[in-house]
Formats: C-alpha cells, structure tokens, sequence
C-alpha cells in the first residue's frame, strides 16, 4: 500500500455477457488495490468500443439505482419518510441508524447517513467513467449522446439529492482519483447552478422517445423535470413553469384517472420506473411496509398523515390498509400490492401527478392561482374530492398543493422533506417531531469523510 489513505481503483467490466461496474467512491474507501482484469473479462477501454457493452454498462448504472441509491425502494423513501412525519419507525434496534433519524438524533457516524452518501458517490464515479468513456469513443453521435446525457441525468440526481441533504457538496466530474480524494465542497448554491448546467445539456443530448417501451430507462422529458426541480430551489419560478408546460402537453402522457392504476407499470402517466431484478420480483416497496395481524416491526404511516386524509378520499381506502392487533391499529403504505408472482408493478421514479402538482406550485407562486388550481384539482378528482375554486389567496393555495403532495406521494422518494424544504417549512415538523431543531434541515457530512479528506471541513452547523 502507497499509504494509509488510499483509494480504490474503478474497472469496468464484462463478466459471462453482463457488464458489470464496479465503482468505489474516491472520498470513501480507505485502501488502494491493485486488481488485474480476469481473463474472461473486459476491460474498461474495451467497453467503450462496442455500443452493446456501453449499453450494458449503463444498465450496470441502473442496476445501482434501483439496490442502492436515493430512488432505491427502500432508501429516500422511507429514511426520509421516518425523518419527517409521514412514517413511524418501529424498529427495535438501531444498527443501522434508522431510528436515530426518526428521533432526529442523527450524528456523523450515523450508518444510514454514511451509506447513502457513499453509494451516491459510487454511482456519480460510475456516471463520470461512462461520460468518460463514451466521449472518447468513436460511436456514432446519436449514441454518444444518448449514452452521455443518461449518464449526466444519472449524475445529477444523484448531485440534487445530495445538495439536499448536506448542503455544500463535493462536485466530482472525473475518475481521478488523486484529484476525487481532496476535493473541496462546493457551496450549496453554486451546485444548482452547475445541475442547471448539466441538466440543460441532458435535454439536448436526450430525446424525447423511451429506448424502451417500458420506460424503464429516462428519456428528455426526465432531464425536463429534473431541470424544473432545480430552477425551483432557486425559486426561477417562470423557467419551470415552461419546462413542466412541456411535459404536460406531451403525447406521451396521459393523466391516469383510475385510481387503482397508478402504480401499474403499463400506465402512460408514468415518466420513469425502475424495473426489478427478476421478472416475477415484488417491488421492494411492497415488501419494505408490508405488515399484516401483528404490531409493525418496521415502518407504518404515521397518525398525522392518516389524520390529513378526509374520510372518502380514495387513495387512503386503495393505497393504505389498517391492521389491528391487541387492541391496537396501524396503517400500512399500500401503493405496491404484487408480493408475489408481480407482473404488474415496477418502482415509479416520476409520474405525471407530480409534473401537474409542480406545476401548480409555480403557478401560484407567479399569482396565477386561477391557472394553478386546472393543476391541482386532477388529483382531487380522481381521490373523489371537491375541487378547488376561484377566487382562493396565494398563500392558502401553496397550502393546499403542500397538502396535496403529501397525500399523493407519502412513501415515495422523499417527496415529503422535498417539498417542506422547498417551501421553507420543515420547521413545522418541531409541532411533531420533538428533537426537531433548525439545522436538521441539513444532515451531518459522514465523519469518515472528513477524515479522509479534510478539505471536506467545516462540519455542517450543529453537528
């Protein structure tokens, strides 16, 4: 070993046919190996020679996502679902750090803290060796770009998800490992402005048509929404009304109206899915909150967000269930139904609702509350309420689209912290979270981290 911080080297590979990337994190591994490609394997340069094993190694990419990342399953959802108030945790132990964030008494060695942050820095090194790869390739232009931009999409996510979360963020845009390793952090702001960057390139690179029929992998109206998010969080309220106008009027898409459907994975509201391993594999979100004639031992809805439904609104009689044991009553997440034998369902990153939800945010928010509520009410209607109507003052509206993301995405990619923080709301939680304080809005960056690379200092306030 060079010395006792070192880092591991990336290869990229094909193993029996399937590409595999195996990507460590340059600010998160302690050793330096030295790995010889096996002889029935190829070798990272190799890859990028043929657009069947670029393909492959972006599926690789993919694969990452769905184990182990923010829109994994079983990740944002409920971690950050625990962290607000749309879910309680029930664990009995916490060897993984769960329940210190559901009592908002995460600390920098927290492990579930450290694991998202590490694996979205292995799939940012992944994202940057298939950028690298596939620039310095001689594929045709309409691959290179296609294969860049999801790549750069891929990147970005990850990117905005950490900004998020820790605030100030180390930016990597190689595979260089002696320069990954003493990265600064670059202030929280000026992230947003390079993901504008980048995501106004990914709607250049991408087109709008899926490369599959399934929707399994994001086209450009992915990158659209992603770039509206952003222009959100930096309250450029008329570039994302624009961009969400886009993919409103797409022909893509079409509002699903059976409430029974939306989480079928044929629906044409659905603007990305992340398909499951195998062919007959359930979600991993029907699993994760499955609980039947026992206590929950994991997560359940919790009484806030049960309490914020009116009584005969359709999504809690189809996606929540209540369980009774010994007296007592929980409500499980009951969006993904297929436990076994699924044919039916995949993980849906993105669907319209939010597209539409969005929309009527930035509407609001530019005083079009007329325009604003044509947004909001769908949702409304297909849950079987009362529409919402004219005249109706800018902040209530805001409220009740606040209200209305809440009842629509509860359990879904950390929607719930999203909006709150977006809106400038997550002090509220201290109403129902009582080790809730200011600087929770920003975890602590992982003690591993800074101390391998001290460029990472300061700490995040309060930590």
């Amino acid at each position: 070993m060079k010395n006792s911080k070192t880092y591991i080297k990336q290869h990229t590979m094909i193993n029996l046919g399937l590409v595999i990337i195996l990507f460590f994190s340059s600010l998160a591994c302690e050793q330096l190996l030295e790995v010889e490609v096996p002889s029935n394997q190829i070798g990272k340069d190799e890859v990028f020679k043929d657009v069947q094993t670029a393909n492959a190694a972006l599926a690789g990419l993919y694969a990452g996502l769905r184990d182990k990342s923010f829109i994994a399953g079983n990740a944002a959802g409920p971690l950050l679902g625990i962290y607000t108030d749309d879910l309680v945790s029930y664990a009995l132990t916490d060897t993984d750090g769960t329940f210190a964030l559901y009592n908002n008494q995460q600390i920098d060695t927290n492990t579930s803290v450290f694991t998202l942050w590490s694996n979205s820095y292995q799939h940012i090194y992944a994202a940057n060796a298939i950028i690298e790869g596939v620039t310095n390739s001689s594929f045709s232009a309409a691959d290179k770009n296609r294969i860049k931009g999801e790549a750069l999409l891929v990147r970005s996510m990850q990117l905005f998800y950490l900004q998020q979360l820790f605030g100030d963020i180390p930016y990597p845009l190689s595979t260089d490992y002696t320069i990954n390793q003493s990265l600064p952090k670059v202030n929280a702001n000026e992230v947003l402005l390079k993901l504008e960057t980048d995501l106004f390139e990914c709607t250049n690179l991408l087109a709008d048509d899926y490369k599959n029929s399934e929707r399994i992998y994001p086209n450009r109206k992915v990158a659209q929404l992603m770039l509206a998010k952003t222009y959100m969080l930096e309250q450029k309220w008329a570039q994302a009304e624009e961009l969400l106008k886009k993919i409103v009027v797409s022909p893509l898409y079409i509002f699903q109206n059976d409430i029974t459907k939306v989480f079928t994975k044929s629906s044409a509201h659905i603007l990305w899915q992340l398909k499951p391993q195998n062919s007959t594999d359930p979600t991993r979100e029907a699993l994760l909150y499955y609980f039947s004639g026992i206590a929950p031992s994991s997560y359940a809805l919790s009484p806030s967000l049960i309490s914020s439904f009116a009584p005969n609104d359709l999504r809690k009689q189809n996606w929540t269930v209540m369980v009774n044991f010994n007296g007592n009553s929980w409500y499980r997440a009951e969006k993904y139904k297929n436990r076994t034998n699924n044919s039916t369902e995949y993980s849906v990153v993105f669907r319209l609702e939010e597209v539409y939800l969005l929309l009527a945010e930035t509407l609001a928010q530019q005083n079009k509350s007329t325009e604003a509520l044509s947004y909001i009410n769908p949702t409304r209607q297909r849950a079987g309420l009362n529409v919402l109507q004219p005249p109706i003052a800018q902040n209530d509206l805001l409220n009740h689209i606040l209200l209305e993301s809440r009842k629509e995405f509860f359990a879904e990619m950390g929607h719930r912290f999203l909006d709150l923080k977006r809106a400038g709301k997550l002090s509220e939680l201290s109403a129902v979270k009582p080790n809730w304080k200011s600087f929770h809005s920003l975890w602590p960056l992982p003690q591993k981290e800074l101390l391998l690379n001290p460029n990472l200092n300061p700490q995040n306030n309060g930590y």
